[in-house]
């Protein structure tokens, strides 16, 4: 479990004004306001954080959302907040649940929000449950061939 994350940004007040109304949707408030840098709340505790520094190579980082709905408010208050659009919102291929939108900030970072949409979508068997579903059908079938049914019927009264 993560206590925080600081991402380097170029100028602090941009990515202030920029994370602010990006991140309102999703819950998250200045609480931890410098010259330097800016820490934002969600929950009660202050887990997101920007700083100046050199931004280096832009990172990504996904914020989970309530709801469909955070998740679509993100992307348009990021938009209107000067991001660019990286992926409107909508169900990805990682998962069958998995909604999402992404947005660049200022300094090219890729922001997301992210919620699991129970119900979307059958989810389909995996490779592990598939093997394990054939191997009981095989024990069972195994089984019953090696007693004849009389012998089991006896058995059972």
């Amino acid at each position: 479990m993560l206590e925080h994350v600081s991402l380097r940004c170029s100028d602090v007040a941009a990515s202030r004004k920029f994370y602010e109304k990006a991140l309102a949707p999703l819950g998250y408030r200045v609480t931890q306001d410098y010259p330097e840098a800016v820490g934002f709340m969600e929950g009660g505790h202050t887990s997101f954080w920007v700083s100046k520094g050199d931004v280096g190579t832009p990172t990504h980082i996904a914020f989970l959302a309530k709801d469909r709905k955070a998740v679509d408010a993100f992307h348009r208050a990021a938009l209107e907040a000067g991001g660019k659009d990286h992926g409107a919102p909508g169900l990805r291929d990682y998962s069958p649940t998995y909604y999402a939108a992404f947005v660049l900030d200022p300094d090219g970072h890729n922001m997301e929000a992210v919620t699991f949409v129970r119900g979307s979508a059958p989810r389909k068997k995996t490779a592990a449950k598939k093997t394990a579903a054939k191997k009981a059908g095989a024990r069972k079938a195994r089984a019953s061939k090696a007693r004849p049914k009389a012998k089991r019927a006896a058995k059972r009264a």
